[in-house]
């Protein structure tokens, strides 16, 4: 039979007393890994555990400890785990064991984890968990609304759910839409030198969902009422409808549990600048996320879920020059599927996982009048249609060894990881004109015919890794990557290494830093690319007569390779006072053979030509007063490359004027970034985390009325974004309706000082308001009321 393990998490307050600590983010290491969190008294309890020998870590913002563990089949061990102040975003922790004696964990990477707690606390204006990602130093939302973690492009970046890639084959972007009262951990992994992870060039985000609950049935219900859509100050519909329902419990106690959890969202979002009735987007949403864990024995448990998340979204693209009818609307479906098996041999863990991925979408215009380009707005239907269908099919195998002792501890994991993608489309384009000042067509840009086409990879991967702890203050990760990829038909190795090394006696002081060589994935769409409708552009006079006309072939120049990218950091941790820790770290990453599109003669070409490269200084500190935490970073940085990335002429919302490539600062690059939030705790069980960012602007360029470029490429940058958000939420018992029954209200409050940050400008030259910015987000306001039991 499989045991379980209960406990308590604690602090030690300035007054020497013993607190609990709520909500803190547990996780469980050894023959499996499982998370949870600390209920409202401090208390946790996870169960379906093979026994052994295991170690709990308990987390909180500023707050870490640890605990070794045995699990007896049958039984309920108890561990209680005591906390100290530590660095809340370092990925390299100095902990103390029962035995008082300190050991150092070289994960040598930077990583930051948002624990289940700051996902339920902080400021979410979409409720999404991809929109607190920005919590993390390093990590921005650029102008085009996508996130860029350390530098990378969203295609650059690895997405997990559960160790699975969530990523569409066709455009590489993330797709998978997750409730995110399912989640209990989000991990930001910069450059991470484990070999099991793969397939990108930037960082990683790993999400985990919460374990379903083997001893009682919780509820949880949530946005039931609506707001209200309001213009010129008269209610004209509705503006969201966002209801939520999470339930988890047991099917067979101590065996299965199941848990349940339904979205469905209706929301408009505005562009102020745009008239009253006809500025808002329009989405519509359903996502499903089922999951049901198994004990089968005491050495083999198992994992079930299904993720259902269709989408429908109107008028993409909207903004100051694009009004409704000539944006296009995104239809999404999708799916996924995952079985993850955990057999514990001997000492050893045997991890299987199998996923399942299909992801569907139309971009289909809202008119078929001509589109028209012009310089103060666009006219007629938007230019592409594009229907997509790819799917994905994944094997991974991973067996982790006990520890073994060879001149020191060794932890040894050895996988192989398959997948089959497949991608089958459509793009169809009608003709567009750019109009200049005169009011006449300047140039015309005219396609082939419609064409469908299908694409197939594989790709295979095997890895090995050590975790090598020579002596108790210092130790190595070691690992090497081999990849395969049918569509570049090649085999590339990747090998990593860091070190980390306590620099003091006291492990007050960690040095850390690690180095790796990484391959990306190519993105479906790219392989098709020769089968896309060609273009021809055609140069017109006053009168429309054809002054020129030029035929583009789509051509792949020469074989596609995976792009790759070489990283480095550096990293020094301090635990400078009692309550104060800091981080110093330097991170360098440069990425070659990017995918670039760009014109050349007669061809349209795409090629390996790109390259970029990131720089990042990051100073950042945690203060814990009492149970108040706050956190502060200030990121110096440097995103620099080409700027013809190929999904912003052929991914969802296509540009349709494609001039040539350039080099220069990409158009998230924020130099000088300063991020300031915390978790109060206020009396009588009220929560209050405030968020303030600031950085520099976003670079952008300056064009002609034929959209040609004027001057060096994002030589100009918007103001500087400044952002004080604040979540308040109080905890309410309902007594009448049984003892485990309570409600949690609250309130947001979105750019609290109304602060200008405009999201469009008019960068065009012959334009009588050139320079002019737009569409700033007003301050806005956001109840909360949740009910569970």
């Amino acid at each position: 039979m499989p045991g379980s393990i209960a406990g308590e998490v604690s602090t030690t307050g300035p007054d020497g007393r013993r607190e609990l600590v709520p909500g803190a983010h547990v996780t469980l290491r050894g023959l499996v890994e499982r998370r949870t969190e600390s209920d409202a008294i401090g208390r946790y309890r996870l169960e379906l555990l093979p026994p052994g020998r295991y170690t709990a870590e308990a987390t909180a913002p500023g707050l870490r400890g640890t605990v070794p563990v045995d699990v007896v089949a049958g039984e309920t061990a108890a561990a209680a785990i005591p906390m100290a102040l530590t660095t809340v975003t370092s990925s390299v922790t100095v902990t103390a064991t029962d035995s008082t004696v300190p050991t150092v964990s070289a994960q040598s990477a930077q990583s930051t984890t948002i624990t289940q707690s700051t996902v339920e606390a902080a400021p979410n204006r979409n409720e999404r968990v991809e929109s607190l990602l920005p919590l993390v130093p390093g990590v921005v939302r650029g102008p085009d609304g996508r996130i860029n973690m350390k530098g990378a492009r969203s295609t650059q970046a690895g997405w997990l759910v559960n160790s699975a890639n969530v990523t569409d084959p066709a455009t590489g972007a993330q797709t998978m839409n997750l409730p995110v009262d399912v989640v209990s951990s989000v991990q930001v992994i910069s450059n991470p030198y484990d070999p099991e992870y793969g397939r990108f060039t930037g960082a990683v985000s790993s999400v985990e969902t919460k374990p379903g609950n083997l001893d009682n049935y919780h509820f949880s219900i949530q946005n039931l009422f609506p707001r209200a859509r309001v213009r010129d100050g008269d209610i004209v519909g509705l503006e969201s409808v966002t209801p939520r329902m999470t339930v988890t419990g047991p099917l067979l106690k101590n065996r299965v549990a199941i848990t349940e959890s339904l979205e469905y969202r209706f929301v408009r979002t505005p562009v102020q600048s745009l008239p009253p009735l006809q500025r808002d987007t329009k989405l519509e949403t359903f996502d499903s996320f089922t999951q049901v864990d198994l004990s089968l024995t005491e050495r083999h448990s198992a994992t079930v879920s299904f993720a259902l998340f269709p989408e429908k979204l109107a008028y993409l693209g909207l903004n100051t020059f694009t009004p409704q009818e000539s944006t296009p609307d995104l239809h999404q479906r999708g799916y996924q599927t995952s079985l993850q098996d955990r057999y514990v041999f001997g000492t050893g863990l045997l991890t299987s996982q199998f996923n399942y991925q299909k992801s569907d979408a139309d971009v289909l215009p809202n008119s078929t009048a001509p589109f028209q380009l012009l310089l103060e707005t666009t006219e007629g239907g938007f230019f592409d249609r594009q229907n997509r269908r790819s799917s994905r099919s994944e094997l991974q195998e991973i067996y982790q060894l006990g520890e073994r002792h060879f001149h020191g501890t060794h932890v040894l994991k050895a996988g192989v990881d398959y997948s089959h993608s497949s991608y089958d489309g459509r793009q169809a384009f009608s003709p567009v004109d750019v109009i200049g000042t005169a009011g006449y067509s300047l140039e015309r840009i005219q396609f082939g015919a419609p064409t469908r086409f299908s694409v197939d990879q594989n790709e295979l991967a095997f890895f090995a890794g050590d975790q090598w702890r020579p002596a108790e203050r210092v130790s190595f990760d070691l690992g090497l990557r081999l990849d395969r990829d049918s569509v570049t038909d090649s085999t590339h190795a990747a090998p990593r290494a860091g070190v980390a090394f306590a620099v003091t006696r006291d492990r007050k002081t960690v040095l850390k830093a690690g180095g790796g060589l990484f391959y990306d994935r190519v993105p479906l769409n790219i392989a098709a690319f020769p089968e896309f409708p060609a273009r021809t552009v055609l140069t017109l006079g006053p009168w429309g007569e054809i002054l020129r006309s030029t035929a583009y072939a789509n051509t792949i120049l020469e074989t596609l390779r995976n792009p790759r990218s070489t990283a480095w950091n550096v990293e020094l941790d301090r635990q400078v006072l009692d309550k104060l820790a800091v981080r110093l770290a330097y991170q360098n990453r440069t990425t070659h053979d990017g995918f670039v599109v760009s014109p050349s003669g007669e061809s349209l070409v795409v090629s390996n030509a790109g390259r970029d490269s990131y720089r990042e200084f990051q100073i950042t500190g945690a203060y814990q007063l009492r149970r108040h935490t706050v956190n502060a970073s200030y990121v110096r940085s440097r995103t620099f490359g080409d700027l013809n990335d190929f999904n912003q002429f052929f991914g969802s919302d296509p540009v349709a004027v494609i001039q040539p490539d350039a080099r220069a600062r990409l158009p998230f690059d924020a130099p000088n970034r300063f991020l300031i939030w915390g978790e109060i705790a206020g009396p009588k069980k009220i929560t209050l985390v405030p968020v303030f960012d600031a950085h520099t602007g976003f670079p952008y360029s300056v064009e002609n009325q034929l959209r040609e470029y004027v001057g060096p490429r994002n030589a100009e940058r918007f103001v500087r974004f400044a952002s004080l958000d604040l979540q308040v939420a109080k905890e309410i018992r309902l007594p009448k309706f049984g003892k485990d029954r309570k409600a949690k209200v609250g309130f947001g409050v979105f750019n609290i000082l109304n602060q200008f940050d405009p999201r469009d400008v008019q960068n065009n030259l012959d334009s009588y308001r050139f320079g002019s910015l737009f569409n700033s987000v007003p301050r806005t306001f956001r109840g909360k009321f949740v009910l569970g039991f």
